[in-house]
């Protein structure tokens, strides 16, 4: 399901989408969010290895549901700016005939949503323009491509940060309740537990700037959304920690983005 854009992206105004994509490289930025992008890495020099390390949490974790837990079906909300093996890149990969529908409301990822749509022969994907405070109206275009009588993977990767107020756990309750059993639940969160008061002044600095302002949450926060849901090991860590690749030495650094899997009994 596609749509067509109905607003034009405003770039003199930061975008997290399009800050994110500055600091994994990539070239759908413009002036407003490099400079954004390089203020924040001045307060808080990690988070470019923060936005790197979202990244290969989702490869490690969606290569897991498909590997191991079967999952055939994955719904990724708060998608953002196309870059490199994206989820239904990663799933077809163990399973080409894999599903995948992406979700996102800011009109500049919609006009790369083609880059998300090139699926496996076998497989799907798809894209529903819709802001993550309208679960009914995800849910709904996510039907069109997903059964949602089969498991699912849920991905809501460095996005719930955007919802400020406590309707954040009301939002992902109703996702989950929508989803039948066996359905999984991936998860990344900002917090302040690695680094503190740098942490809070970077979050300071954007939301001063920014038109999408960002929360944090401590770690028992941001475990209160897997609000029962059944814990994969090693539950909920700073991203690196979460199963790392075994070709690593030693032990991950920490930072201040935790993140976990979890199965709906």
């Amino acid at each position: 399901m596609t749509n067509t854009p109905q607003d034009t992206p405003n770039t003199d105004v930061p975008h997290s989408a399009r800050v994110y994509d500055y600091w994994l490289g990539g070239k759908d930025n413009y002036p407003a969010d490099r400079a954004m992008g390089d203020r924040i890495l001045s307060v808080l020099p990690m988070i470019g290895d923060m936005a790197v390390q979202n990244r290969a949490f989702l490869e490690r974790t969606i290569r897991f549901l498909a590997q191991e837990r079967g999952i055939r079906q994955f719904l990724d909300i708060g998608t953002g700016l196309p870059t490199a093996n994206n989820i239904h890149q990663v799933a077809q990969s163990v399973a080409p005939e894999s599903r995948i529908v992406y979700v996102d409301h800011d009109p500049l990822v919609l006009a790369h949503a083609r880059a998300l749509l090139t699926s496996a022969p076998e497989g799907r994907t798809a894209y529903v323009e819709a802001d993550l405070r309208d679960p009914e109206t995800i849910l709904r275009g996510a039907a069109q491509t997903l059964d949602l009588s089969e498991p699912v993977g849920l991905s809501l990767l460095g996005v719930l940060f955007h919802i400020t107020d406590d309707t954040a756990y009301d939002i992902v309750r109703e996702l989950v309740l929508a989803l039948p059993s066996g359905s999984h639940v991936v998860l990344t969160h900002a917090t302040d537990a690695a680094t503190g008061p740098a942490m809070r002044e970077a979050v300071r600095q954007w939301n001063q700037s920014a038109d999408n302002p960002i929360v944090l949450r401590a770690p028992e926060r941001i475990a209160a959304f897997f609000e029962g849901l059944e814990w994969v090991e090693p539950g909920l860590v700073s991203i690196p920690r979460w199963r790392p690749d075994p070709t690593e030495v030693g032990e991950p650094r920490l930072v201040d983005e935790f993140g976990a899997v979890a199965r709906k009994p």
